[in-house]
């Protein structure tokens, strides 16, 4: 398959999926953003926990740094 043919393809595809899409308006943003807040927040404590517990278990101190 050659650069040119994928090329073209890329681009019907993208003509395709920006054909379907829509604006959201702002109730369907706010629930978007705030799902997406809670799931990094989320992400982060959860980060934060297993950094507890590892520098707990290697040094047997809390020193994150």
């Amino acid at each position: 398959m050659s650069i040119i043919t994928k090329l073209s393809k890329f681009i019907d595809d993208s003509k395709r999926v920006l054909s379907i899409s829509y604006k959201p308006n702002s109730e369907e943003f706010n629930k978007s953003a705030k799902i997406i807040l809670i799931g990094i927040l989320l992400v982060g404590v959860i980060g934060f926990i297993i950094a507890i517990i590892i520098s707990l278990i290697i040094s047997g101190s809390l020193s994150l740094i």
